[in-house]
C-alpha cells in the first residue's frame, strides 16, 4: 500500500499474477497501480505466491489469515484492476480460484464487486490468448456486478514487453496500462460523486 496518498484517496486493489514472481501480468498490474497512484489513489497489490489459496469450496467457511485480508481488501476497495495470464485460452486457475471467494461479500451492502469500476489485464503469448482472455475477465466481472473499464488491456508476450527492473519496453502496452488505470480511478470519483447526491436527495 502507497504510504504517501492523500486522505480521502480512493483504494485500488490489484489482483492477478502467477506464481512466478515478477511474471508479465503481475509487471502489468504493478505498472497500473503505479499509473494510479500519481492519480491520487492509494493502491494494494495482492499477486502471485499471495493468492495460493485453498480451493474454494461453497461447504467451507475456514478462512485463513491470507484470505480473509484478501476479502477485507476486496471489501473495503473502491475500484479493482486483475491481471491474469492466458492459460489455453482463458484466465489462470490460481486467479480464479481466488476470485471465487468474493462470494464471501455477497451479503454486503456493496455485494460483489457492485459500485466498483474493475480494469482488466490479459497477458498472453499471442493476440488471440490474450483476446479471449481479456473477454473471460469482462464476463466474470460483470457476473460479479463490476463495471468494467471500456480500455481493457491485451499485451501479447511473445515478444519482450518488460526489463528486469518491470520497466514497460512497448509503447503500445504502456499507453493501454495508463488509459485503463486512468479510467479505473476517474470512476471511482464519478461513482463517489453520483452516491453523495443520491444519499444528499435522500435527505432533501
Amino acid at each position: 500500500m502507497n504510504a504517501g496518498a492523500r486522505a480521502g484517496a480512493p483504494l485500488i486493489v490489484g489482483i492477478g499474477g502467477t506464481i512466478r514472481e515478477r511474471s508479465s501480468s503481475e509487471m502489468a498490474l504493478r505498472h497500473a497501480l503505479a499509473v494510479a497512484r500519481r492519480r491520487g489513489a492509494e493502491t494494494m497489490l495482492i499477486a502471485g505466491p499471495s493468492l495460493v489459496f485453498p480451493m474454494y469450496s461453497p461447504e467451507s467457511a475456514a478462512r485463513g489469515a491470507e484470505l480473509r485480508g484478501f476479502i477485507d481488501a476486496l471489501r473495503r476497495s473502491d475500484g479493482i484492476i486483475v491481471s491474469s495470464p492466458g492459460y489455453h485460452g482463458s484466465i489462470s486457475g490460481l486467479l480464479k480460484n481466488a476470485i471465487d471467494y468474493v462470494e464471501d461479500l455477497r451479503g454486503d451492502a456493496r455485494p460483489y464487486f457492485e459500485g466498483r469500476p474493475v480494469g482488466c489485464i490479459a497477458c498472453a503469448a499471442g493476440h488471440q490468448g490474450a483476446g479471449t482472455t481479456l473477454s473471460a475477465l469482462r464476463d466474470i466481472v460483470h457476473a460479479l456486478r463490476g463495471m468494467p473499464t471500456p480500455m481493457g488491456v491485451t499485451i501479447n508476450t511473445a515478444t519482450r514487453v518488460f526489463d528486469e527492473d518491470g520497466v514497460c519496453l512497448d509503447a503500445g502496452a504502456a499507453r493501454q496500462l495508463e488509459v485503463m488505470a486512468a479510467q479505473v480511478v476517474d470512476f471511482t470519483g464519478l461513482l463517489a460523486s453520483a452516491g453523495q447526491r443520491a444519499g444528499a436527495a435522500a435527505f432533501a
